[in-house]
């Protein structure tokens, strides 16, 4: 049997904002990346494509944001077991970048893809 508190929907809400208050107020990339979504979602609901690339664009949107917030939390777990150089732990960080940057390329290909015969 785990050891964990029962599921309060409220409390786990409360935890998951005041979790993304701090990605807005503390990583400048979460930041930089949430302003392209405002800026891009408009795109999304006005563009003349099917419902289904829509779909796609706000997943491929999206994506980069859960990635950033993934990755900034793999970074902030790896800081606090160790702040000393070990190459694990920046093998660990590498890797969430790597998603971040993966994220990123799949969000620009898919957008170039769907909106580039617009042009």
């Amino acid at each position: 049997m785990r050891n964990q508190p029962r599921y309060h929907f409220f409390k786990n809400t409360r935890y998951a904002l005041k979790g993304l208050q701090d990605l807005i107020t503390t990583e400048t990339s979460f930041k930089i990346e949430l302003i392209l979504v405002f800026l891009l979602f408009p795109i999304i609901i006005f563009i003349e494509t099917s419902l289904t690339n829509k779909l796609i664009m706000f997943v491929t949107l999206s994506g980069m944001l859960l990635t950033e917030a993934m990755n900034s939390a793999i970074e902030r777990v790896v800081d606090l077991v160790t702040l000393d150089h070990h190459e694990m732990a920046g093998r660990a960080k590498d890797a969430g970048s790597a998603a971040v940057l993966i994220s990123i390329v799949i969000f620009i290909v898919t957008w170039m893809i769907i909106i580039v015969p617009f042009f």
